[in-house]
């Protein structure tokens, strides 16, 4: 029987809020409570080195401003640091805190332990043909080109 084709984006769109879901109640019982799905992504587009606010909007497809309110919230959550930008007297950078990276380790421990329930529960073939259906279907596509297209008016 074939299903509707509607089907699959919802599909898609709730088991990625159940991984989610599944990984902040685990987060918060871990020690990081106030961890939000938009700070992970935001700390994996600062990345490792520091980067100034422009570049950060652009690596999340928001405004500047957009991009400098999220900074703030990071700030403040101890997330990030913020310093002078050495090349311009008028811009800061940011840069992710131990506590930021400490919040990454741990969302990579959690999603790793989900991925063995997945297999544990699919089989080792069945995760692996998983994996390669939603590669397939997600080619091309990106975080960057994702949080944009959310983004998008």
């Amino acid at each position: 029987m074939e299903s509707p084709g509607y089907e699959l984006p919802i599909l898609l769109l709730g088991a990625f809020r159940r991984v989610i879901d599944a990984l902040h109640e685990t987060l918060a019982e871990r020690g990081f409570p106030e961890a939000r799905p938009v700070h992970g992504l935001a700390l994996q587009a600062i990345g490792p080195g520091a980067i100034s606010m422009s570049e950060l909007g652009r690596r999340l497809g928001v405004s500047k401003q957009a991009a400098a309110k999220t900074a703030s919230r990071l700030e403040a959550l101890g997330y990030i640091t913020r310093t002078d930008d050495p090349a311009d007297a008028r811009a800061r950078l940011v840069a992710r805190s131990e506590r930021g990276n400490a919040l990454l380790r741990e969302s990579a421990l959690i999603l790793a332990e989900q991925q063995h329930a997945w297999i544990a529960s699919l089989g080792e073939d069945g995760y692996a043909t998983a994996i390669a259906g939603l590669r397939m279907i997600a080619e091309g596509s990106s975080l960057a080109d994702t949080l944009a297209w959310l983004q998008a008016e």
